[in-house]
């Protein structure tokens, strides 16, 4: 879990923006360029697609949580109330050498959520390996979600009017 900095001069009733950066990204897009240097894909153009997402939680970043106490935190934080994704994608054109990114943002907001599906959804394990814990998509969750503001897909990892927006101006 991360602590988004904050400043003393932010300016009343605004809300903080986060911009996510990751190097790995920049990584992996070298090497796949330096490889489709060598290695021409039948001639095809090869958008490579590159989506990252955290969950946002009163100002706080949640990734994967790192034990299931921390799990059963976080998704006791969410009953009856709201959290936020933060995802982006960076689309780039290995031929062209074009890269286009933006982000979108998504609120989930959910009902009481009882002990007994936390449990269950804790010993079965998989929401350790989701950003924040938060899978919407999950059959003990779903009952319990109320409203979400955005799209379901971005909030269950990638936004697909997003990445194929960014694939068309890449192309």
């Amino acid at each position: 879990m991360s602590r988004l900095e904050t400043t003393d001069h932010l300016e009343e009733n605004t809300h903080p923006t986060l911009l996510i950066t990751a190097d790995t990204v920049c990584l992996f897009l070298h090497i796949a360029r330096e490889y489709f240097k060598y290695h021409d894909l039948f001639g095809y153009i090869l958008p490579t697609s590159i989506g990252i997402e955290v969950a946002v939680y009163q100002g706080i970043i949640r990734e994967k949580p790192s034990s299931k106490e921390e799990a059963r935190q976080f998704i006791k934080s969410y009953s009856g109330g709201q959290a936020t994704v933060v995802g982006s994608v960076v689309v780039t054109n290995l031929t062209k050498g074009i890269r286009k990114g933006a982000w979108e943002r998504s609120e989930v907001y959910f009902h009481e959520i009882p002990d007994e599906v936390i449990d269950s959804l804790i010993e079965e394990g998989i929401i350790l390996n989701v950003a924040g814990g938060l899978m919407l998509e999950h059959p003990l969750t779903l009952p319990f979600v109320d409203t979400v503001i955005g799209t379901a897909d971005h909030v269950m990892g990638l936004p697909r009017s997003l990445t194929e927006k960014l694939i068309q101006e890449a192309l």
